[in-house]
Parts: structure tokens; sequence; C-alpha cells
């Protein structure tokens, strides 16, 4: 998936109430840029970070530029737009291109299920059962070569997966999707020590029947595309 407009760097001078941050243009400009990313954003918000922008001239958007990845400035990238996961996995299940998820052919967004939830995507096939498929945006690193989630607690993701544990229980697939918005990762683990009661949940419903996958990610400053698949450790 292509960035809508070609980024630009910049170097993070301070993120703060959540969905704002300070930048420097290599220009030596200084601009406020939108922050997609409600999470913590461990290790990921530090000021001096090479980052890089998306410029945007639309006059509805209050900001002109929106926060797009982070540059380790090793070769790899993380991606902290967390509502770029479910544009990309959306593209993927419809192109049938992820393996786990190809035989269905009817994808549909933000399906009303459970109580007062929506699930990401409800797949549907004949002769298949429904499968309710959840997409989580996975970047934090504490860890070389470890990703985990969350990165602060969130109990609106435990109540997910108590959603999904149920339709697992109906007789129903219920899939939590992990994508890996970084590319310095080669596994992935649920960090308990930051939400106990989301590694709880994770664990009585896998032993309902959820499947869990990890998906990777390439990441440049003109595309995300998906990779492989990534074990779960723990």
């Amino acid at each position: 998936m292509r960035f809508q407009t070609e980024l630009v760097p910049a170097r993070l001078i301070r993120r703060y109430k959540r969905f704002l941050a300070d930048c420097v243009l290599d220009d030596g400009r200084e601009v406020t840029a939108h922050c997609a990313n409600p999470g913590s954003m461990m290790g990921l918000a530090e000021p001096g970070m090479r980052i890089w922008l998306e410029p945007n001239d639309d006059p509805k958007r209050k900001l002109g530029y929106g926060w797009r990845l982070v540059d380790h400035e090793n070769g790899h990238f993380t991606g902290v737009d967390t509502a770029l996961p479910n544009r990309a996995v959306k593209a993927a299940l419809i192109a049938g291109q992820v393996p786990a998820l190809s035989d269905y052919r009817t994808v549909r967004p933000e399906v009303k299920y459970g109580e007062n939830s929506r699930i990401d995507f409800l797949l549907t096939q004949a002769g298949l059962p429904d499968a309710y498929v959840e997409v989580k945006s996975a970047t934090l690193s504490r860890k070389p070569g470890l990703v985990e989630f969350p990165d602060s607690v969130t109990a609106r993701g435990t109540k997910h997966l108590g959603e999904l544990a149920h339709m697992a229980r109906l007789g129903h697939r219920a899939v939590l999707l992990y994508l890996v918005q970084r590319t310095d990762c080669t596994a992935f683990a649920v960090a308990a020590d930051i939400d106990p009661n989301y590694a709880a949940a994770f664990a009585n419903a896998r032993a309902v029947g959820l499947e869990t996958l990890i998906i990777s990610t390439q990441i440049t400053p003109e595309q995300v595309t998906l990779g492989t698949e990534l074990p779960l450790k723990g």
C-alpha cells in the first residue's frame, strides 16, 4: 500500500496531547503534525528521532502533516499510524493475500456484533464458518527482535478478546490479526507485565479456539506491504 503523497523527513521535537507532534523539517521549518496513534508509543517518541511526515493540502484538515514513520536510521522503520493496518489488511483480504483466510470471498468491515462492539472484518463464504477478524497494530519492542502488544493498558482490547472468545464458543472462527508495523522484529509476545488483564483474556480466548495471525510488514518511505507470518512466543 503506497502512501498517498510523498513523505518528507523531519526530526521529532515532542509528542503531546497524544495526537500532536511538533517537528522540524530538514529545511529548518517547525511544523505540527497529526499523530494517528492513541497508544503510549513507548520507545518511538523520543525527542530528536528521525521521522517521516506525510504532507496534505486538504482544507478540511487542521494540520498540514501526518506522522507516518519512525526511521531507526539503521535500515529499519516503524509505522506509527494505527489507521493504516486496517486499510492494508482490508486490501490483502480482498486480494486473497492472507493465506489462512484466502478461501473467503466476502469481506465486510465494521460489522456490529457482541455487546455494543464492531468487528474489524467479518468474512463469509458458503460452506465455511463465518470468520470474525480483529486487527491490532504491534509496534512495541523492548528486546531486540521481539515485538509486543499492548504498549499500554487496554480495556478495549481486553473487551475485544472476550467478544472473540464468545464467537469461538458459538462455532465461528475468531481471528486476532496482529500487524507488526516494524521491520526489525522476527517474533511476537503479549506484554503481560504491561497489562495482566489483557494477557489473561488472551490466554482464555486461545483456550476456547481463538486463532492468532502475526504478520510482518515491509516498510519504506514509499509504501507498506504485508510480509510473512511471525511466531508467537510464550
